[in-house]
């Protein structure tokens, strides 16, 4: 079954770390690169970073410096660890394959607040 589960979310004072992971079902993780995506209140869902079936990576030039992405193949995983974190990073983080997109797993929610 298709599938993506995100997880490691919660509320952070700003400059604090957190470390999100999703877990991709087989189908999805195998072949292909994996994006990180946030969406904001009232704001369309981004793109924030994303990494290929062989290990390289971009990112939005809003979170350069300040996040990481990697993946652990032998778990299905891949995380995105957010360093310096500042409020305007609050937002549902979700993951996902490239267009077409597989079905949205439920996101982390990030907060990012004082």
């Amino acid at each position: 079954q298709v599938r993506l589960v995100e997880s490691g979310g919660g509320l952070v004072q700003p400059g604090g770390s957190l470390r999100l992971s999703c877990v991709a079902s087989g189908t999805i993780f195998s072949s292909n690169h994996i994006d990180w995506y946030r969406q904001a209140p009232g704001k369309e869902r981004e793109l924030v970073a994303l990494i290929t079936s062989s290990g390289s990576t971009h990112y939005a030039d809003s979170v350069k410096g300040r996040f990481t992405i990697s993946r652990e193949n032998a778990k299905n995983t891949v995380y995105l660890q957010m360093n310096s974190l500042k409020p305007e990073d609050t937002a549902v983080y979700y993951c996902n394959k490239p267009f077409p997109f597989a079905p949205w797993g439920q996101g982390t929610q990030v907060t990012v607040s004082s």
